[in-house]
């Protein structure tokens, strides 16, 4: 999966439509996590920034998570997981590709 590409003074919301994985169950949490070039995954908080990419806040509904994103440094592929906890207290995962490069 691929976001747009956003320029490092761009901030914008991203999302994840969980809907048809959830087949009518409900998101109870998200958590996101951005991984570093050599794949260390780091959880992010609102306000956070890791790797030079800045999350502003999180919100979700019952099958979309959403994810405020700003800064982040010229000319690198962010990977981006979402991790979901839903209903029946499983977690599901998504790996998000979000290209930095200034316009």
């Amino acid at each position: 999966m691929k976001w747009p590409i956003k320029d490092p003074s761009e901030i914008l919301d991203y999302s994840i439509d969980w809907s048809r994985f959830l087949e009518g169950s409900i998101i109870q949490s998200v958590q996101w996590y951005i991984r570093d070039a050599d794949g260390v995954k780091t959880a992010v908080g609102e306000a956070e920034t890791v790797y030079g990419l800045t999350l502003f806040s999180k919100v979700s509904t019952n099958t979309v998570a959403t994810a405020r994103f700003g800064a982040g440094i010229n000319n690198t592929k962010y990977r981006i997981t979402c991790a979901i906890t839903y209903d029946t207290h499983l977690v599901a995962e998504r790996v998000v590709q979000l290209p930095v490069k200034e316009r």
